[in-house]
């Protein structure tokens, strides 16, 4: 009987031995999408009004201590990030605002107009700095390189012009589409622009020669409604009015991944990338939501919902787990969701 027992005993640890190997095996074979099954928990925290008209643009400051939005109401509102406390409106352009972009310092931001202008401005004065003119239609996207010493700005007019910061000035026009450029956006390093258009084109630029280095284009060849580098520079993150969202291998000029369960057919809608907790890419959308998605799986892991119109615009807090979202019509506010879990 004792025998038996300890055979018993013997063979159990046996088990217990193989079912731990088994375990450990399958845990670094999940390793890398280990954390997939985990979920954001976004919740609403506060709802800021004022704008009179759509929200285009919704920025955090590299720092993170501030939050740009942008208005058709031809108006920029600068506001504390961490309580929402409105610290400041900025005026100048004579027609609506379609984009905002941070300097590096967190001290100074550039906005794109339907008026056809860049302005230039300082955190600290109501007025602009500096207007750069030269794009002959509503001027539709902007951006700082990582340095900030240029501006790549995309328009209507189906260019793409790059700007020296201190000069004020056009430094080189890319002929980079054929129908209005929808989004311009520099790499980690500045070396690199990509630009995307209702072409269905995304195109890739060496920032020194204003060379075309790179078109990528999928088989549909729907129109391009905005793009992004990741923050590593290896990917590229781009929209589609067919509802989808597309990574691109930078190196492959490969899709590698398609998120979808949004609504994106007509409106040029901000994607972007959230690092702070999990991998996830963040999206509005035309059903009046933000989507969530886990980046590796591509399954929504979260749907924020509050807005009452379309959510044109979204922004990820660079160091919290925060999101801004703005919306247009028949909302006009912007809400900030914190994951606090």
């Amino acid at each position: 009987m004792q025998i038996q027992q300890q055979l018993q005993q013997q063979q159990l640890a046996q088990l217990q031995q193989q079912q731990q190997h088994q375990q450990q095996q399958q845990q670094q074979a999940t390793a890398p999408t280990a954390q997939p099954s985990e979920r954001p928990n976004y919740r609403l925290k506060y709802t800021l009004e004022g704008h009179k008209k759509s929200i285009s643009s919704v920025k955090f400051s590299p720092d993170g201590r501030w939050l740009l939005t942008a208005s058709a109401d031809k108006t920029i509102r600068l506001y504390h990030a961490q309580d929402a406390r409105h610290e400041r409106t900025y005026k100048g352009h004579s027609q609506g605002i379609s984009d905002v972009a941070w300097s590096w310092d967190s001290q100074h931001f550039c906005s794109a107009s339907d008026d056809k202008t860049i302005r230039i401005w300082s955190t600290n004065a109501e007025e602009s700095l500096k207007v750069l003119k030269g794009h002959t239609n509503y001027v539709f996207s902007v951006n700082y390189n990582p340095q900030s010493n240029l501006i790549v700005s995309g328009s209507f007019d189906e260019s793409v012009r790059i700007w020296d910061v201190k000069k004020g000035k056009c430094i080189k026009v890319l002929p980079a589409h054929s129908d209005p450029v929808n989004a311009v956006c520099f790499n980690r390093d500045g070396t690199l622009i990509v630009s995307c258009s209702h072409d269905g084109l995304i195109r890739i630029w060496d920032t020194g020669t204003g060379q075309c280095l790179k078109t990528l284009i999928d088989d549909d060849n729907q129109p391009v409604s905005f793009v992004k580098f990741s923050p590593n520079g290896k990917y590229i993150l781009a929209s589609t009015l067919d509802s989808t969202l597309r990574l691109w291998s930078f190196s492959t000029a490969k899709c590698l991944k398609t998120y979808t369960g949004h609504k994106n057919s007509k409106y040029c809608i901000f994607g972007t990338f959230s690092v702070t907790g999990g991998k996830w890419i963040v999206s509005g959308s035309e059903d009046h939501a933000v989507y969530i998605w886990n980046l590796q799986t591509r399954e929504v892991v979260q749907k924020l919902t509050g807005h009452r119109d379309v959510v044109l615009t979204v922004a990820c807090h660079p160091v919290l787990n925060v999101i801004a979202s703005g919306a247009i019509d028949s909302d006009l506010t912007v809400k900030i969701w914190v994951d606090e879990t």
